[in-house]
């Protein structure tokens, strides 16, 4: 039970950590965009960095999925991006990022993109766990 916790603090950690990486180079591009002239004003940034820890939250605490072995790793990817993207959509609606003055054009790439890029970071993840878990395994077959 302690090693469960301990993990999930750690995703989830990690997934604030890159939630919040991704929130300061997408504002890095928006504000070399607007030459300077990027502007928040009503809380916006305070209500963006508090979306950006809720939306670590809804990627970090479902991945404790992967470690329940009696699912089929395509249903745990599907609970765990289900939920992910789920939180992300209603956080980037509620903040602003979707929404308002977009069309329904712009909805729909801003939302591939979002799944695009939540996919590329679960496939990054899961190609190092799986390297780590191959190097584990040479191992524990070198001592035998």
């Amino acid at each position: 039970m302690k090693e469960t916790v301990r993990d999930l603090l750690k995703s989830t950690v990690i997934s604030i950590g890159m939630a919040m990486a991704i929130f300061c180079l997408v504002g890095i591009v928006f504000d070399i965009g607007y030459k300077g002239n990027f502007s928040l004003d009503h809380y916006r940034f305070t209500k963006m960095v508090v979306g950006c820890v809720l939306i670590g939250l809804g990627f970090g605490v479902p991945s404790g999925i992967y470690r329940k072995d009696s699912l089929p790793m395509p249903i745990r990817v599907i609970i765990h991006m289900g939920i992910g993207c789920a939180v992300y959509t209603v956080v980037a609606c509620a903040v602003g990022w979707i929404g308002g003055s977009a069309t329904i054009g712009q909805g729909i790439l801003i939302a591939a993109i979002q799944l695009a890029v939540a996919f590329i970071i679960w496939f990054l993840f899961m190609r190092y766990y799986r390297a780590e878990a191959k190097k584990m395994n040479e191992k524990i077959q070198a001592m035998k």
